[in-house]
Order: C-alpha cells, then structure tokens, then sequence
C-alpha cells in the first residue's frame, strides 16, 4: 500500500515506473523485462550487433537500440518474437486475478 508514513517515506508499488508517474508503465515495463531477457541472451552468446540483426531482421542500428534499451520501436509482442528467434519458447498463461487486487496485471518469469 502506499502512502505517507510517519518518517515522510513513500511506499512504493511493485512498479517502480508507475510510482514515477510514467504513462504506459505497465507497458514500458512488460517490454523492459522482456528487453533484459534478450539481452543476456544475446551477450552470453557471444554474436556480434550484425549476427544479432540477421538472427533477428531487423537492422544492426535497431540492435544497438534495443542492447541499450531504447524501446520506443518495439512492441512487447516483436520482443516476444525476437525470444522466439534467439531459440527461447514464450508461454503466456491467463488465469482470472485474486478478488484482493482491483485490476489485474502481468508477470515475465524467466
């Protein structure tokens, strides 16, 4: 919950973008997870930013963009198709919320 406490400390959400007042944080941090899964992908293999490019489509700038996690160009379902090209299964499970939160929300596990 959040809120005041008596030491003037704001508590904080489990979404530290929405926290910041960020339009679209839920988005932005949907694709940032997602983001940060393919980059370690790619840094353990080892594969240059045109290797990556090839494997993936796209063009090389558009690697460096996503290695330095610049995602205004991606749909969080593109970052699910690069998984999907880096040799990653992606599972999207939907089951109805717990009664105790108002809205519902969206979890990356990887």
């Amino acid at each position: 919950m959040t809120g005041i406490t008596r030491t003037g400390i704001t508590r904080g959400s489990k979404n530290v973008l929405a926290d910041l007042g960020i339009e679209d944080a839920e988005e932005l941090s949907t694709k940032m997870r997602l983001a940060v899964e393919i980059v370690r992908i790619v840094r353990e293999s080892g594969l240059r930013q045109a290797g990556v490019a090839r494997r993936l489509g796209i063009p090389q700038p558009k690697v460096s963009a996503l290695m330095n996690y610049r995602l205004g160009g991606f749909s969080a379902e593109k970052l699910m198709h690069f998984l999907t090209a880096l040799g990653r299964d992606v599972e999207i499970r939907i089951k109805k919320k717990p009664s105790s939160r108002e809205e519902g929300k969206i979890r990356i596990y990887a």
